[in-house]
């Protein structure tokens, strides 16, 4: 069966397979769907409020009792810089008047939150099995009461120095994520996007450095990136990306088309849509204001400036505002439902293990 089955036992889960927490692209019905199937369904919460949480949490405990995952940002709330977001504006501004936008309009805030008490006191209330953090881990104390509500914590770690980090201040099992990752880097450590590490050279030496479980993250969407993550010492996989192609995804028909027609080398790493660095598919804005930006604002402030620009891009068919977010194997991911997927994946991969086995 599988090579380490440490994972499981910790978080109580059938499979060692961890849907990836897609804040925006994820609600209860994905959830639903993994955890039915064996794996940990995450529901991302850094874009909802405490009560659009409970609601959600209540429909998925409605649907299964098999474990889950609530997944929150750690990242600080960075301080007013009206000069900064004046040289973002002024950046952006050939676009507004492009698409006929005041330069000057107000813009909306950016409404990604950190953990928090309130939140806190939200998951002690819920009591889900799993929590996961990226951006590192909330301060010391939230953490306590979290591990004392029963649940284990995963939080992100994107290099080794990381990994030790986490395992020091009490996480239960650490995801190392490679650079071939969708969305929002984990770094907290480090801010040299250039010096990121790629799955295949991270996992193994994250797992050398650490007595945790590992979960390998990052370019990994069929059975041949699961054994391989096992082959350089993981114990689960966590898949994002992959679970974009599901019906049960929230992303909008702009969203998966771009998915679709996505090859090894659409993606980039890139600030240009919250302030922090994110892989995503290279589309106008990335091509010419990023992929890295110096006016780009602190998370998640960058966002703002950007909201009018996508809402009057996108009924016109136009992504070229839109956050695409997405690892390097999108061509590899299968239209399937999550369930369907989940279990497909965990099989395929097993067939492979005992064939690998057969042949040694």
């Amino acid at each position: 069966m599988w090579l380490d089955k440490r994972i499981q036992e910790l978080l109580g889960i059938e499979l060692p397979i961890i849907q990836a927490p897609m804040a925006g692209s994820v609600l209860s019905r994905m959830v639903i769907a993994v955890a039915e199937a064996g794996g940990l369904g995450s529901l991302p919460c850094a874009l909802l409020s405490g009560e659009q949480i409970r609601k959600e949490y209540t429909t998925i405990r409605q649907h299964t009792d098999k474990p889950v995952n609530l997944n929150f940002f750690c990242h600080q709330t960075p301080p007013a810089d009206p000069d900064r977001e004046t040289r973002w504006r002024k950046r952006l501004e050939r676009y507004y008047r492009e698409l006929e936008i005041d330069p000057q309009a107000p813009i909306p805030a950016s409404n990604r939150a950190p953990f928090d008490g309130a939140l806190c006191e939200l998951v002690e209330e819920l009591r889900p099995e799993v929590v996961s953090f990226h951006f590192g881990l909330p301060e010391p104390h939230l953490l306590t009461r979290v591990k004392a509500s029963g649940a284990r914590v995963l939080s992100s770690a994107t290099t080794v120095e990381e990994a030790v980090w986490l395992e020091d201040h009490g996480c239960d099992a650490i995801i190392a994520q490679g650079s071939e990752a969708g969305g929002h880097r984990g770094m907290f450590r480090s801010e040299a996007v250039a010096t990121q590490v790629g799955t295949m050279a991270l996992v193994p030496q994250v797992a050398d450095a650490v007595k945790l479980p590992v979960i390998a993250a990052g370019g990994i969407a069929d059975a041949r990136g699961i054994v391989a993550a096992f082959a350089l010492g993981a114990s689960a996989v966590q898949l994002g990306t992959a679970y974009l192609f599901c019906p049960e995804a929230e992303i909008s028909p702009l969203y998966r088309s771009a998915l679709r027609s996505a090859t090894d080398t659409s993606t980039a790493i890139t600030n240009v849509f919250t302030g922090r660095p994110a892989r995503g598919i290279v589309n106008r804005l990335v091509g010419e204001v990023g992929p890295l930006s110096d006016a780009a604002p602190a998370f998640p402030l960058a966002g703002g400036a950007l909201a009018p620009l996508r809402s009057k891009a996108e009924p016109t068919g136009s992504s070229d505002f839109t956050s695409l977010w997405s690892g390097q194997a999108a061509r590899l991911g299968r239209e399937l439902p999550a369930g369907d997927l989940t279990r497909l994946l965990a099989e395929e991969a097993l067939g492979k293990l005992a064939a690998y086995r057969s042949l040694g």
